[in-house]
């Protein structure tokens, strides 16, 4: 008896999605100029994807692991990556600036200038390790009391916070040569390095907090020294790709000589990043402070609620790396409306997903903060945060997705300057109004996020859509 004529041709796709998605994470060399745009966005974004999922999984574990040793222990945690966010703002910066430039250079068929380009990064990447790591190491205890962080929350934290500054080299370096990677379009072999770094530090984390076996019992420092040390992993196996020319891109000793002319032009380009991101980022410590005029309890539940959104969230990026790709390879090889086509579908794509997320946590929102914490008061908060902020979730995947195609096409400065306008002298002021002057208290800023994020989608749309960002040079 024959098997019907729908039911092999739902068996035939589902065979073809698995070797697709095989295909994409063997890393295999693809020209992504060519042929479906559906193929290409796949190949790209599953594991990116997954690597963003792995870069969530960072902050996920450790504030897992951190929550059962109190709201201090937590909100030391939240305070800090507020901070901290700053450092994530240069690091993506550059990399976008880096992914711009190396795809662009791919898209023109000029592999020797795109390992150029990826040379000159590394030392713009370790001058600022050097300054950011020694700088934070000292000044660990001044920052958690500039965010106003209890004396109890400092004794306890200050050390989970040198120790992260400390090692901001491990930061820098893991954003920067992903960024390298993907702008190649090995985005598998960046996949690999967060998950290799992720299992280190999965492994670390209970035995470094906790004094397992033979392990010392450091507490939420050892959260930390169990995150760096899973972090300089991957940037040690990032490394032996780069230069040992396991992808489509290899770094030779020759390409490490200083280059000036494109060192400026990829600081130029980076300038534009890093502000865009420092915009954006120093808004949420903006944030953070506010919350943190409601005490710890109320900082340790949005800390969980915004480690719950990055774990979906950051996946989402994953969509959007694979749009930015995308665009910076076809422009380099002269089809900006085929840029135009991959932004479009990985938008789409990225609502349904993000859209049924947000769903899930808005019907499952105290379910969920209960796996971190049994604090009624934090449980609260943390609560509110996640169902508050999941109502724009569907905006927030058009907006990721956008701004993202910008970055990759070079065009830093129209997200900098939408950055600007929507979340220093909208979102910052809507906040403070909404938890002060109307008592919202920490729900305020909630809500303030969800609209802020939802104004960006619709004004990034709007500017996309005039196309300017297709004549840009990089």
């Amino acid at each position: 008896m024959s098997t019907p004529l729908p039911e092999r041709r739902r068996s035939a796709r589902l065979g073809d999605g698995w070797r697709l998605v095989r295909e994409s994470l063997a890393g295999k060399e693809h020209d992504y100029t060519k042929g479906s745009i559906d193929r290409a966005l796949a190949l790209l974004a599953v594991p990116m994807v997954l690597e963003m999922l792995m870069e969530s999984v960072f902050a996920l574990a450790d504030i897992f692991f951190v929550s059962s040793l109190g709201a201090d222990a937590v909100a030391a945690v939240g305070l800090t990556e507020a901070v901290l966010s700053l450092l994530y703002a240069v690091a993506i910066g550059i990399g976008m600036a880096t992914t711009a430039m190396v795809a662009r250079r791919i898209g023109e068929k000029r592999k020797e200038a795109a390992a150029v380009a990826a040379g000159q990064a590394l030392w713009i990447g370790l001058v600022l390790a050097i300054v950011i790591g020694i700088g934070g190491y000292l000044g660990a205890e001044s920052i958690l009391r500039l965010m106003g962080a209890s004396a109890e929350t400092i004794e306890t934290g200050v050390g989970y916070t040198a120790v992260l500054f400390g090692g901001s080299g491990t930061i820098l370096f893991l954003f920067l040569i992903n960024a390298i990677f993907r702008g190649a379009g090995d985005a598998s072999i960046a996949m690999r390095a967060l998950w290799l770094a992720n299992g280190v530090n999965l492994v670390l984390d209970p035995l470094l907090i906790f004094g397992l076996g033979p392990f010392p019992e450091l507490g939420v420092q050892g959260a930390a020294i169990a995150t760096t040390i899973g972090r300089g992993t991957g940037v040690a196996y990032q490394l032996w790709a780069l230069f040992g020319g396991a992808g489509r891109i290899r770094v030779r000793w020759r390409h490490l000589v200083p280059e000036p002319k494109v060192m400026v032009r990829l600081a130029r380009l980076s300038l534009g990043g890093i502000l865009q991101f420092l915009i954006h980022t120093s808004s949420w410590i903006l944030l953070v402070r506010i919350v943190a005029m409601w005490g710890s309890a109320a900082v340790a539940g949005y800390t969980i609620a915004i480690r719950l959104i990055e774990f979906t969230i950051l996946p989402a990026w994953g969509l959007g790396n694979a749009a930015s790709t995308l665009v910076g390879q076809n422009l380099g090889a002269g089809q900006p409306e085929r840029a135009e086509r991959s932004v479009w579908r990985a938008a789409r794509l990225n609502v349904v997903f993000l859209a049924t997320v947000g769903v899930l946590f808005i019907a499952f929102a105290h379910p969920l903060v209960r796996l971190f914490t049994d604090d009624p008061e934090v449980l609260a908060h943390a609560a509110d945060a996640l169902r508050i902020i999941s109502y724009g979730y569907a905006f927030y995947a058009i907006g990721m997705v956008v701004v993202q195609a910008f970055n990759g096409a070079g065009d830093t400065d129209t997200p900098t300057v939408i950055n600007f306008f929507i979340f220093w002298l909208i979102q910052i002021p809507v906040a403070w109004v909404l938890a002060q002057q109307w008592q919202l208290g920490p729900n305020g800023v909630f809500w303030a996020v969800m609209f802020g994020e939802g104004l960006l989608a619709l004004v990034g749309v709007t500017l996309f859509r005039r196309g300017r960002w297709k004549t840009r040079t990089v």
